[in-house]
């Protein structure tokens, strides 16, 4: 058992829980909390770290989990464990998952693609909980602007709820040219923005299209807004003028799920 927080391991974890550029580097992200963990795909799971005290309590389901996937879980003092994790009442397991690359081609390529494009969105919350959102509306695939929070970050990897492992993405700095491909593709952008004319409900999202998505404080940039095939909006009443950028996102998403099962 690791006891020190001086141990190369656990210092090496503190490390990936806070800087992403080491999380480039070795290609892989850190899952905190036992649903991640048991969600985590068996071929990505690289490294287990438990706590003492969640061993003594969970090591019949750790060893469940763990069985066929030739990972050993590295045990931790409970005060070892509590320097390497990102949260204030930790579960007591952690993983280290190798990273999944995804093909742009083959989100734009997808039979009845549903997509949705995050321009510059900063909150780690707001695009996990679009993650999770995607998935349970049936998104096929979400393209991220290089500016975009890291998926990877750790709070926004608990947002996801464990959809960044089956939700395909993409980073890009190259937008206006991806926008560009999308139309190309025959994918209908619209555009979630307050000079929209059509209410989001008005709009027919029964063949391939993509939601573009703007910044928590300043909505789409000019360059990508201009891109879209249409403009919408979400009518408000009262003095509200905008809603969160993971709540509109939501809205739009489930509005073409409803309509695709018709």
């Amino acid at each position: 058992m690791i006891t020190s927080t001086a141990n190369a391991k656990v210092k090496r974890l503190a490390g990936l829980q806070k800087k992403k550029k080491l999380r480039e580097e070795e290609a892989v992200f850190l899952a905190e909390g036992f649903r991640m963990f048991q969600e985590a795909p068996r071929e990505r799971l690289k490294e287990v770290y438990v706590s003492e005290s969640f061993y003594k309590k969970e090591r019949n389901a750790l060893e469940s989990v763990l069985n066929g996937t030739g990972v050993r879980a590295e045990l931790l003092s409970d005060h070892a464990y509590a320097y390497v994790s990102d949260t204030k009442t930790p579960q007591g397991v952690l993983c280290v998952v190798r990273r999944r690359e995804y093909c742009l081609e083959d989100m734009l390529e997808a039979k009845d693609a549903f997509l949705l494009v995050l321009d510059n969105l900063q909150d780690p919350g707001n695009v996990g909980t679009i993650f999770r959102a995607a998935e349970g509306a049936g998104v096929t695939g979400i393209i991220l602007s290089s500016d975009c929070a890291d998926i990877y970050n750790p709070k926004t990897i608990r947002s996801t709820m464990g959809s960044v492992y089956r939700v395909p993405f993409y980073y890009t700095g190259r937008m206006g040219e991806v926008l560009d491909r999308i139309n190309k593709a025959g994918i209908s952008a619209y555009a979630a923005h307050l000079d929209g004319k059509c209410a989001y409900d008005e709009a027919d999202y029964r063949e391939p299209c993509a939601f573009l998505i703007g910044n928590e404080g300043n909505g789409l940039r000019d360059e990508t807004a201009k891109r879209a095939k249409e403009f919408i909006r979400i009518p408000m009443h009262g003095r509200v003028e905008s809603l969160n950028a993971a709540v509109a996102a939501s809205i739009l998403m489930f509005e073409a799920a409803r309509q695709r099962r018709r």
